[in-house]
């Protein structure tokens, strides 16, 4: 069915602007910017907060319940989006930078929210609920061009300003297919609320607290390994390739871990997938050497955005009813702990010269990220949740026996 796949490729699209470039184009450029204008690792760790907190506040908002189609919202996120992004190139300022990635992470939040929710009812009312692995793809598929595009830029001796135009200018024709490929809203999400009630999800509690983790144990290495390789002689060599790794192991990671949470059931995927990263996050301290960050990368590149869109069809699926509140949930808890990172990281740097202390704490959330979700399916196994709306045409890859996700 063309229009599924097209709805997809819109949500790929947008998620690619909003988080693929709006939010992780910060790693990629970070190094130039660093050594243009002095900053300490400090000052990196605050600006990356500001955008987690950002964050943070567009997922509390999107939480509620706001007037207008979701369609509107989406698109006014895109926009703002790529305001900010050139924002950024427009300064040199704390403040300034501040205040340009506190605004791109609410925006990026909404991108998150709105998009999720709108595309994934579609495809479920569809039966195409697979067509999510291209949804969530757009997250690798973003880092990976804005890798190139950074890289290219920087070949040719470009400032760290063009490179937030450039991916400012990317981001917003990303927006305007979007427009072109999500229509108007229909009636799904009313259908939802008229099918089932909300009701509490066994396990949420517990799968809340493990995306927080996750949040925070992915971020440190995610924020700082380009600046990692830049200040380490031995590796610096891998600087403009890096990035690009971790972008590239991201756009297959999604479809990989879909196939493994249809297999498995979602939840031990997401188990999996957590120790899976866990690993790749040690080696970034442990195995400081051309192998060891490559390793580190795929790892992270390979298990980010796949335990992104486990963890949101895991709460989905989790009880009947409009998924937008406990999509919001997720990324609150997610942000709160992307806030944490970056912060905890770059002041611990700044006092020792290494971030092989704040990366082994990583990975240590990520093991407990594991644990609290294997809590969450045991509840869920214990308590199984009424069935799902909407799967009427086909049978999802995300649909398992009752207790087995």
């Amino acid at each position: 069915m063309k229009k599924p796949l097209l709805l997809s490729i819109g949500g790929l699209l947008a998620m690619a602007a909003g988080l693929g470039i709006g939010r992780f184009v910060y790693t990629p450029i970070l190094p130039p910017m660093v050594e243009a204008l002095q900053l300490t690792k400090g000052q990196a760790g605050l600006i990356a907060s500001a955008n987690f907190i950002g964050y943070l506040a567009g997922a509390l908002l999107g939480a509620l319940r706001l007037p207008g189609p979701r369609r509107t919202w989406l698109l006014a996120a895109l926009a703002l989006n790529a305001i900010c992004l050139a924002g950024m190139g427009a300064t040199s300022t704390m403040p300034a930078f501040i205040a340009w990635r506190l605004i791109a992470g609410a925006a990026s939040a909404f991108v998150l929210i709105f998009s999720s929710s709108l595309v994934l009812d579609r495809l479920a009312a569809a039966g195409r609920a697979s067509l999510s692995a291209v949804h969530f793809a757009g997250v690798g598929v973003g880092i990976a061009l804005s890798a190139v595009l950074v890289a290219a830029l920087l070949g040719a001796h470009a400032s760290w300003t063009l490179l937030w135009f450039a991916s400012a200018a990317l981001s917003a024709a990303a927006g305007i297919a979007v427009a072109l490929l999500v229509p108007a809203d229909d009636g799904v999400q009313q259908a939802a609320r008229a099918q089932s009630k909300s009701s509490r999800s066994p396990g949420l509690a517990a799968l809340i607290l493990a995306y927080g983790l996750f949040g925070f144990g992915y971020v440190i290495t995610a924020t700082f390994i380009v600046d990692l390789v830049r200040g380490t002689p031995a590796i610096a060599h891998l600087e403009p390739y890096i990035w690009l790794v971790v972008g590239l192991s991201a756009v297959p990671s999604v479809a990989l871990w879909t196939a493994l949470g249809a297999r498995w059931g979602v939840l031990r995927a997401y188990i999996v997938a957590n120790l899976v990263e866990a690993v790749g996050v040690a080696a970034s301290a442990l195995w400081v050497q051309t192998a060891g960050v490559i390793v580190a990368a795929i790892f992270l590149g390979g298990t980010f955005v796949g335990l992104t869109a486990l963890g949101l069809v895991a709460a989905r699926d989790g009880s009947g009813g409009d998924p937008r509140r406990r999509i919001a949930l997720m990324t609150v808890s997610f942000s709160l702990g992307q806030i944490l990172g970056p912060i905890f990281a770059g002041h611990l740097y700044d006092a020792t010269g290494s971030l092989s202390t704040p990366s082994l704490a990583a990975a240590g959330a990520l093991v407990l990220a594991a644990l609290l979700s294997a809590l969450a399916l045991h509840q869920r196994r214990v308590n199984p949740s009424p069935p799902q709306p909407f799967q009427v045409k086909g049978k999802s890859c995300w649909r398992t026996k009752p207790g087995g996700m």
